[in-house]
């Protein structure tokens, strides 16, 4: 039974006792609303579908990203891209709502903001509603934060479409001298990278398609030149694979020097980033972006080897579906075989 008690002006608190249950009050402003609740509470005891719903109450949206945040992300393979994106989902409105208030409403006001406001792209927003989505199932399943997930209830906005852009003809010559910060006549040095683990860096990635987490992550003890192979232990796909390496591969790796620390690129991803796009801008290149180079190996990589599911063992694709969006054959090529 629901037991009122009246502690003072405007303060009415109501305790709902039940066997094998722990003690639920809550506090009302008036004792209507206070009767109304336990009337609600107790119908949804009787039927079997109550929830507790006093930790949505009492937790915003900030609350629950801060702590997945700290708990749950650091143990993810793309912690640092999702602490940013967290970090900004932290910094909107929305995070100020209590769990038990947000509302599909809510999720696809910001939505719009994100798209409209901020201008991002739609492929952008749907990566950050699957971060909240996340989010939220985990808090419901973990910590006692019982909500219906808003996610579900929105439209999503629509994809970009695929990237399809590979090096013309000069580009990859301009990009190369470019990450050599080569020489000018009067002996001083251009305005590519002074980085010397970015150019080969972007040389095996242009032979293998290998992911740049993966080149990073990649040690000494994981490639053998004897067999041109190099063993990825963790992509992203979550499974490991072998990788061949063609003989242009093995000279790039060969001519390394060995890092104390045991990795092939003893460099970060923020320095291939930064380095990457100041080689771009010295070479001229437009709208290069690193994740390119994938496109480019794929493509050149389908014309060594035209069995799709030999390429899909060197690019580490599960679903062939995706390795389509991967490979990016040029029309001319394709002439030239028909004849």
């Amino acid at each position: 039974m629901a037991t009122i008690i009246e502690r003072g002006p405007y303060q009415f608190q109501v305790k709902i006792r039940r066997r094998g249950r722990p003690l639920i009050s809550k506090t009302f402003t008036t004792k209507t609303a206070a009767q109304v609740w336990a009337r609600d509470v107790e119908s949804e005891m009787d039927k079997g579908v109550f929830l507790d719903r006093r930790e949505s109450e009492k937790n915003t949206l900030d609350d629950v990203l801060k702590r997945y945040q700290e708990e749950v992300t650091p143990d993810k393979k793309g912690a640092t891209i999702e602490k940013v994106r967290i970090a900004a989902l932290r910094r909107d409105p929305l995070a100020r709502l209590k769990m038990a208030a947000l509302s599909g409403k809510d999720v696809a006001a910001w939505r719009d903001r994100r798209l409209k406001e901020d201008k991002v792209t739609g492929s952008t927003v749907n990566r950050e509603l699957n971060i909240l989505s996340a989010v939220i199932n985990h808090a419901r399943k973990e910590w006692g934060i019982h909500i219906e997930n808003p996610i579900a209830m929105i439209r999503r906005p629509q994809n970009e479409k695929a990237r399809e852009r590979r090096l013309e003809d000069g580009e990859e010559t301009a990009l190369l001298a470019a990450l050599e910060g080569a020489r000018r006549e009067d002996g001083t040095l251009g305005p590519g990278t002074r980085n010397p683990w970015i150019k080969p860096l972007v040389l095996l990635a242009m032979e293998t398609a290998m992911r740049r987490g993966e080149l990073l992550a990649l040690r000494w003890e994981e490639v053998d030149t004897k067999r041109q192979v190099a063993r990825i232990l963790e992509s992203k796909n979550g499974e490991a694979r072998s990788v061949p390496l063609s003989s242009r591969a093995v000279a790039v790796l060969e001519a390394l020097p060995r890092s104390i620390d045991g990795r092939v690129f003893p460099t970060t991803e923020d320095a291939v980033k930064k380095a990457f796009s100041r080689a771009c801008i010295a070479a001229g290149l437009k709208d290069l972006h690193f994740h390119d180079l994938r496109h480019e190996a794929t493509s050149r990589l389908a014309e060594k080897l035209p069995n799709v599911i030999e390429l899909a063992a060197v690019t580490g694709h599960k679903d062939l579906r995706m390795l389509k969006r991967y490979y990016h054959p040029r029309a001319e090529d394709l002439a030239r075989k028909l004849g």
